[in-house]
C-alpha cells in the first residue's frame, strides 16, 4: 500500500509543480493583499452609526446595497435596499446596478450587523464578515464612496424598517 501511495504521489508530482510555476494569471492573491492593506485605513473612517446611515440611505441617489445571497434578502432587508449577491459582483453587474457614477454615495450592511443571530441573518465569523469583501471589493472594482453600517441592531426594531420579499 505504501508503495503504491508514493507511486501515486511521484506521478501527481509534475502536475503539482507545474501549476505551482505557473500559477493561474485570473487569480492574484497578492493584489488582493495589496488592495486589503490598502483599504484598511480607509474603511476604518467609513463605518456610521445607525442613524447616521438611515439619514444617508434616505437621500436621493444613495445607494443601500445588500450583499447577501437573493434568498437571504428575499426573507428579509432594510427597506430601500437593492440586492447585488457579492458573488455575482463583476465590473458589468455592479455598473448596472450602481450606475455610471463612480462616486455615487454606497451604503452597505451584513449579517453582522444584526443581533437576532437567526435567518435571514445568521452570524458569520466576524473575521468572515461580508461587510468585510463587500468593502474591498467595491473599492477595488473603482467605486471609492463606500460607508458600512458600524452598530448592531434588531431587525425587529421598527426603525430599521426590515421588510420581506
Amino acid at each position: 500500500m505504501r508503495t503504491l501511495l508514493l507511486a501515486l504521489a511521484l506521478t501527481a508530482a509534475p502536475a503539482f509543480a507545474q501549476n505551482a510555476a505557473a500559477p493561474n494569471p485570473q487569480i492574484d492573491y497578492p493584489g488582493f493583499e495589496a488592495l486589503t492593506a490598502s483599504v484598511a485605513p480607509e474603511r476604518a473612517t467609513r463605518l456610521i452609526a445607525f442613524d447616521a446611515f438611515k439619514a444617508e440611505a434616505a437621500k436621493p441617489g444613495t445607494l443601500l446595497l445588500d450583499a447577501r445571497s437573493k434568498d437571504a434578502f428575499q426573507r428579509g432587508h432594510i427597506r430601500g435596499a437593492v440586492n447585488l449577491p457579492l458573488t455575482d459582483f463583476t465590473a458589468e453587474s455592479l455598473a448596472a446596478v450602481i450606475g455610471a457614477d463612480s462616486g455615487r454615495p454606497i451604503l452597505i450592511y451584513c449579517n453582522n450587523n444584526f443581533s437576532n443571530h437567526r435567518s435571514p441573518v445568521p452570524l458569520k465569523s466576524a473575521a468572515l464578515a461580508l461587510n468585510i469583501q463587500t468593502f474591498i471589493n467595491l473599492v477595488g472594482y473603482g467605486y471609492p464612496n463606500v460607508r458600512e453600517l458600524a452598530d448592531v441592531v434588531d431587525f425587529t426594531d421598527p426603525g430599521v424598517e426590515w421588510v420581506t420579499g
